[in-house]
C-alpha cells in the first residue's frame, strides 16, 4: 500500500476533478445556505422594527470577516512561518506540557508535541509545507504547520462560542426582563384609577423599598448595605417596589411631563442596543487571548485560576448594582422622615464607577467574553488532545471549573444582566434610546443644525429653531405615512416633546 501514501499527499495537479467539485461545491452550498439564513434574519428584524438586534446582527457579520481574513492571513504566511528556524535550547522553556526526554528533542518531535493533530501523528497538512521543517543542526522551526493549523481553528471556536453564549445569555436575561412587562401594566391601571387622588403623607420607613433596602444609620449600617447587596445579587435581586421606585426616579428627573412613559419597553431598546457590544470582539479581548496563551505554562495551573476571574468580576458587579439601589433607598431615609405623595429616588452619576454607569458595560463584555473563552478552550482541548491531556490537570480540578462556567451563566442571565438594564438608568443623562429609531434620526439631524447654528454665532435663535425642528420632524414623519412608510404615533410625538429639554447621550 506504498501508493496510498503517496495519494495521500498528491498536489491538486494530480488530483480528480469530480473531487476538487465535490468539495468545492459543498463548501459553496454551506456558505450561501448560511449567508442567506443571515440575510433572512435580518430582514426579519427590520420588519418587526428591531434595529439594534440588526445592528448586532451586523456586527457578528463584521466578526465572521474578521475571521475570514485571519484565516485567510495565516494561509499565505503558514509556510513562511514554518520555515523561520530557532534554536533549540528556545523550545524548551516556558512549555505547556513537560517533555519526557530533553536530550531526544529534534526537528520532528518538536513538530508532533504538544500540538499535534487528533490523530496523534505529526504528519504536515499540505503539500506545500514538505521540507518546511528543514532546519540545520541544533535548530527547530519556529511554529509548526500542524500548530498554526490548530491555532487557526482555536480562533475560529472561540469567535462562534462568544457570539453563541453572547446570544443565549442576552435571551435568557430578556426573557427574565419581560417578566416586569407585569409590573408595568400594573402600574398604568393604577394610574388611570388614581387620578382624582389627593396625595397623602406617609412616614418614609412605610414604604416597602425602604424596608427592604435600608439598613439603618453609622459605620455599621455601610457594612451590612455592602453584605446584604453581595447577597441579594442571588435571590430576589430586583422586586416590584425597586422596579416601581427606580421607574418613578427615572421618569421624575428625566421625562416629568409623561407619568406614563413605558419605562419597560424603553429598557428593552436599550439593552437591544448594547447587545452590539457585548457580542463584538473588542482588540484588548484578544489581547486577553495572547497573555492566556503566553502563561499557559507547566506547573502554573493557569487554565484553573483564570477560571476564577470571570466569576470574581461578576459577583463584584452585581454586588455594585445591588449596593446603587441601597444607595438610593439610603439618600432618602436619611433626608427625610415623611413623604406627601410617592417615594421619589434621585438618579446620579456619582453612585457608579468612574462616574459613568456605561463602565458597567465593558465589565459584563468581558466577563462574558472570558467565560466563553474558557468554555471553548476546554472543548477545543478535549477534542483534540482528549481528556487525558496535560492541560486539563485533574479530574477534581476539571469538575469545579465546569460548575463555575454554569454558574456564571445562570448568574449573568437571571440576576446580573437584568440588574445592569435597570440600575444603569439611576445615571445622570438620558440614552438615544428613550426614542423610537424613526425619531432619534430627526434628533441627530436637530442637533447637528443647533450645534452648527451655535458654532456661527446665531444662539439667540436657538430656542425658536428648536420648537421649528421639533415641527419639521413631526412632519417629515407624516409624510412618511402618507408614502406608505411606518410614522410615530401620537403618544411618540409627545413623549418627544415631553423630554426633548435633556439632551440625550451620543446625539
Amino acid at each position: 500500500m506504498a501508493g496510498s501514501g503517496g495519494d495521500e499527499q498528491a498536489s491538486l495537479e494530480f488530483t480528480p476533478t469530480w473531487m476538487v467539485v465535490v468539495v468545492g461545491s459543498v463548501i459553496v452550498f454551506v456558505s450561501l445556505v448560511v449567508e442567506r439564513l443571515l440575510h433572512a434574519l435580518g430582514k426579519y428584524l427590520i420588519k418587526r422594527n428591531r434595529r439594534p438586534l440588526f445592528e448586532a446582527l451586523q456586527k457578528v457579520k463584521e466578526e465572521l470577516m474578521l475571521l475570514g481574513f485571519i484565516s485567510l492571513l495565516l494561509m499565505l504566511l503558514q509556510n513562511s512561518i514554518v520555515k523561520i528556524c530557532v534554536p533549540e535550547y528556545i523550545t524548551r522553556q516556558m512549555l505547556p506540557c513537560k517533555r519526557e526526554d530533553h536530550a531526544s528533542v529534534s526537528t520532528s518531535h518538536y513538530q508532533i508535541d504538544f500540538f499535534s493533530g487528533i490523530s496523534g501523528s505529526g504528519r504536515r497538512l499540505l503539500s506545500g509545507g514538505s521540507g518546511a521543517n528543514k532546519c540545520p543542526e541544533g535548530k527547530v522551526p519556529f511554529l509548526s504547520l500542524e500548530a498554526v493549523h490548530r491555532l487557526h481553528i482555536f480562533i475560529f471556536v472561540l469567535a462562534v462560542s462568544h457570539v453563541l453564549y453572547c446570544t443565549v445569555t442576552m435571551l435568557l436575561g430578556m426573557a427574565r426582563i419581560r417578566e416586569w412587562r407585569n409590573w408595568e401594566d400594573a402600574i398604568h391601571a393604577q394610574q388611570e384609577g388614581n387620578n382624582q387622588t389627593a396625595p397623602r403623607i406617609s412616614h418614609v420607613r412605610q414604604f416597602e423599598f425602604i424596608q427592604e433596602r435600608f439598613k439603618g444609620f453609622g459605620k455599621n449600617s455601610k457594612f451590612m448595605s455592602w453584605v446584604h447587596s453581595f447577597l441579594k445579587q442571588f435571590y430576589g435581586s430586583i422586586t416590584k417596589s425597586d422596579y416601581t421606585t427606580l421607574r418613578l426616579g427615572f421618569i421624575m428627573t428625566h421625562c416629568k411631563g409623561n407619568p406614563r412613559f413605558n419605562f419597560h419597553k424603553y429598557m428593552i431598546r436599550i439593552l437591544e442596543s448594547d447587545f452590539k457590544k457585548i457580542v463584538g470582539i473588542s482588540w484588548y479581548l484578544w489581547v486577553f487571548v495572547m497573555v492566556f496563551f503566553l502563561i499557559l505554562i507547566d506547573g502554573w495551573h493557569t487554565y484553573i485560576w483564570i477560571g476564577f476571574i470571570p466569576l470574581i468580576l461578576l459577583l463584584a458587579v452585581g454586588t455594585k448594582l445591588e449596593h446603587v439601589i441601597t444607595q438610593l433607598a439610603h439618600e432618602v431615609a436619611e433626608k427625610h422622615c415623611a413623604i406627601e405623595g410617592d417615594l421619589v429616588v434621585t438618579p446620579s452619576d456619582n453612585h457608579f464607577w468612574f462616574h459613568k454607569p456605561r463602565a458597567v458595560l465593558y465589565l459584563i463584555q468581558f466577563i462574558l467574553f472570558q467565560n466563553s473563552f474558557e468554555i471553548a478552550f476546554f472543548f477545543w482541548i478535549l477534542v483534540t488532545y482528549g481528556f487525558n491531556s496535560c492541560i486539563m490537570a485533574q479530574l477534581s480540578f476539571i469538575i469545579p471549573r465546569l460548575v463555575i462556567g454554569v454558574l456564571i451563566q445562570i448568574l449573568t442571565s437571571y440576576s446580573t444582566l437584568p440588574l445592569y438594564a435597570l440600575v444603569t438608568q439611576m445615571g445622570s443623562s438620558l440614552k438615544k434610546e428613550i426614542f423610537d429609531e424613526h425619531l432619534q434620526e430627526g434628533l441627530k439631524g436637530w442637533t447637528k443644525k443647533i450645534k452648527k447654528q451655535r458654532a456661527i454665532g446665531q444662539t439667540s435663535k436657538a430656542k425658536v429653531a428648536t420648537n421649528v425642528e421639533l415641527q419639521d420632524v413631526g412632519m417629515n414623519q407624516s409624510s412618511r405615512v402618507e408614502d406608505g412608510s411606518p410614522g410615530p404615533s401620537q403618544a411618540q410625538q409627545q413623549e418627544l416633546h415631553e423630554c426633548h429639554d435633556e439632551k440625550p447621550d451620543n446625539f
